[in-house]
């Protein structure tokens, strides 16, 4: 194979060289493209554009891959725990016993958050959506915490780590205990990471609280695959908003905006809110898969299908086990959740479906499974962030330690020429 490629523009001939990567996707160098040809490209949304080379992720959309620095999400999700994945993606390694021990340690240390934040949840209303007050709160921490994190050092770069790692639950659960109006929970040394995520969510004051393991094997895996997804809207935000060198609270709060919106990290509380509708307008699901598959009707069928997998989301085959698990263990009778299941059989045995593989994706399996525990819909997202927190460290990590330019994009003006006043 070549090394370069050549473009040929009025008549003269320019090389750009190849950047080749561990499984063999190619990419072109383009840093000169400008200052050579006078051109830019033209790319919306940057489907065709690689931002960085990167370390943490691969993902094989046609073949329906996903992996961890190397490991399959398959072989994460039954072996280890979500603290050991936090670790492997921030620190390239998955921990032995001792460097597992002192993570734990280190987190369980760290996990009280200022008095003062209360001020600032409490001020906002009872009604404001949980993903604006976590990225408020997660912002606020760097108020509170203010000093610059020297990338240099390693030690600097660890405490903030941790910081976040630790106090990131709970500001997540402090916001669930808001919308419920619950009083707040703080973390239980005692538990694991996965255990306290649980307790600080879902115990209440009158009663004692004992995560059934199937409940914590359910969050353990919901998180795990939820961890990194390589350059995706949220995770691309966090390394931009770094590029600039703004500090890992604040990149990490941009993160959580960019999750927020409902074609990012909404798309599984979009699910509910389907099925929902397709409840109240009686839960004939044959109806709305005959909707689904009329191009002339506006209706959408959320949670199937990927912009990415081309084929089964590898995530969703492990989740749908887990949901099982879960809706038998919880025997719960709910509607929302029977139209659910009635959908899901109804896609993977319809050939239009099959053909067109608009399978179940995760978004789908992790709405089911969110309701069932009794998260409102609203938070599903804060669910979503709490898994990706790992992920955005260790990308925002990898983007200051490969010293990346701050990011720059270009335009194509389409604007008015110059006029006079």
């Amino acid at each position: 194979m070549s090394d370069s490629v050549k473009v040929i523009y009025q008549d003269k001939s320019f090389e750009f060289p190849l950047v080749e990567g561990t499984e063999n996707e190619v990419g072109i160098d383009i840093k000169t493209l400008r200052a050579k040809t006078g051109l830019i490209t033209f790319d919306p949304g940057y489907k065709n554009t690689g931002s960085c080379v990167s370390s943490i992720t691969y993902l094989n959309g046609e073949e329906g891959i996903l992996r961890y620095r190397g490991y399959s999400i398959e072989d994460l999700c039954e072996k280890v725990s979500f603290i050991e994945v936090a670790f492997l993606l921030i620190f390239g390694e998955l921990p032995t016993a001792k460097e597992l021990a002192l993570f734990n340690k280190e987190i369980r240390e760290d996990s009280l958050v200022d008095e003062d934040l209360k001020t600032i949840l409490k001020s906002f209303p009872k009604s404001a959506h949980p993903m604006g007050v976590l990225s408020s709160l997660t912002s606020a921490l760097i108020a509170f915490n203010p000093n610059s994190v020297d990338v240099e050092s390693e030690e600097d770069m660890r405490e903030a780590i941790i910081m976040l790692m630790a106090k990131f639950p709970i500001l997540a659960s402090w916001t669930q205990r808001k919308v419920k109006g619950l009083p707040l929970n703080y973390a239980n040394t005692a538990l694991s990471y996965v255990e306290n995520i649980a307790h600080m969510m879902f115990k209440l004051p009158h009663q004692d609280f004992k995560p059934s393991p199937v409940l914590v094997s359910t969050l353990n895996k919901l998180l795990i695959l939820h961890a990194d997804h390589e350059q995706n809207c949220s995770t691309s935000t966090v390394r931009i908003v770094g590029s600039a060198h703004a500090g890992l609270f604040a990149s990490v709060s941009a993160g959580i905006s960019a999750l927020w919106g409902p074609l990012h990290g909404g798309a599984n509380q979009a699910v509910i809110e389907m099925l929902e509708a397709i409840k109240a307008d009686g839960g004939d699901t044959k109806k709305y898969m005959a909707k689904a598959k009329d191009k002339d009707d506006p209706f959408r069928l959320m949670g199937f299908g990927h912009r990415v997998y081309k084929n089964f989301d590898p995530r969703a085959r492990i989740i749908k086990k887990a949901a099982d698990e879960v809706l038998e263990e919880l025997g719960l009778n709910d509607p929302i959740l029977q139209i659910a299941k009635d959908l899901e059989q109804e896609a993977l045995n319809d050939p239009y479906f099959i053909e067109r593989k608009l399978y179940p994706n995760v978004d789908f399996y992790s709405g089911i499974i969110y309701r069932a525990l009794g998260i409102p819909t609203e938070m599903f997202t804060v669910m979503f962030a709490l898994g990706r927190l790992p992920g955005w460290i260790a990308q925002w990590l990898e983007m200051r330690k490969n010293h990346e330019p701050i990011g720059r994009p270009r335009q194509i003006y389409t604007g008015y020429n110059h006029r006079e006043v």
